[in-house]
């Protein structure tokens, strides 16, 4: 069994348009973006991420933007619930402040005891608040929400599953315990993680496989601390039968990919070098900022990307 894994690291997931998407998180959700650049695959297409101060492991939401990109297809083999906390007694002023901003889906729930406010993202996406009471990260509180409300990362992601049985197992080796298992939804936790520790495990034997699109989860990101850890990691994995990516060099962290026996794409990625490698931290996610092999298209995508703020 693994103990390298310290919980979430990011999740990426897709959008249809990157202004709209910029400002529901950054004006709706009230997190700072922390960095603006471009797709690694497709230079024509925005990266964003959001997140508390500095972008720390646990915190961040990542946004590939396709424009004109379909609607994506909810379904197995996919994570269907991201979850962000919040503190406790603190619902009531997102369900305001939701409703307010047109936000859809706005639904009061409670699971495994603890009070949540389900809501859909702009294309649809699965979104939830938890109230967590004793959550230390700091939030971002310069988005307009109080440290009293203000998101403090994530809380877990919700993985919907045709049968939990090889995933149960290739999470346990990934260093996860059974915390919880009722009505269907089997939650395991990482002991000696951070506090994005949870993950849900959502059994729907009699739903279709999903289709990714806009408002789908591309893939969901575990921490580790560095390369060497990192490489512990891959190398157990593959010992163990996976077939994993070599690492690639994601500029903010490095980062290695393999798909899970329930379709979802996992990813291992290092907590360095961090997203102040190429800004400073006081003004993260202001510039475009471009991987090596892109910084001759400057001139082009200058002119080409949406502007955010418009």
């Amino acid at each position: 069994m693994l103990n390298q894994i310290k919980g979430l690291h990011h999740v990426t997931s897709m959008a249809a348009d990157a202004r709209t998407n910029n400002q529901f998180f950054t004006h709706t959700l009230g997190l700072r973006r922390v960095k603006k650049t471009v797709n690694f695959d497709a230079p024509d297409v925005y990266h964003l991420y959001y997140g508390d101060e500095a972008g720390t492991p646990g915190t961040v939401m990542t946004y590939f933007p396709f424009p004109n990109i379909g609607r994506g297809r909810p379904g197995t083999g996919e994570v269907g619930t991201t979850v962000f906390s919040v503190p406790q007694g603190s619902l009531g002023f997102w369900e305001e402040r939701l409703a307010k901003q047109g936000v859809t889906g706005i639904k009061r729930d409670e699971t495994f005891g603890e009070k949540r406010l389900e809501f859909a993202g702009p294309d649809g996406d699965g979104f939830a608040l938890v109230e967590v009471k004793d959550d230390s990260r700091e939030p971002w509180t310069e988005n307009g929400v109080s440290a009293d409300h203000a998101i403090r990362g994530f809380h877990s992601v919700a993985m919907r599953l045709r049968d939990e049985g090889a995933t149960t197992e290739l999470m346990k080796f990934m260093g996860y315990e059974q915390f919880e298992a009722k009505d269907g939804v089997t939650r395991l936790i990482v002991p000696s993680g951070n506090d994005a520790k949870f993950i849900d495990l959502e059994i729907m034997p009699n739903i279709a496989r999903s289709q990714q699109g806009a408002g789908s989860v591309h893939h969901v990101a575990f921490a580790v601390d560095n390369r060497e850890t990192q490489l512990e990691v891959r190398k157990a994995l593959m010992d163990t039968g996976y077939q994993v990516t070599p690492v690639i060099d994601r500029d903010y962290f490095w980062a290695i990919y393999f798909r899970t026996p329930g379709g979802v794409l996992f990813e291992i990625a290092t907590s360095e070098p961090g997203f102040n490698r190429d800004e400073d931290t006081a003004h993260l996610g202001e510039g475009l900022m471009l991987p090596q092999q892109h910084k001759h298209l400057r001139p082009i995508l200058t002119q080409t990307l949406a502007n955010l703020e418009a």
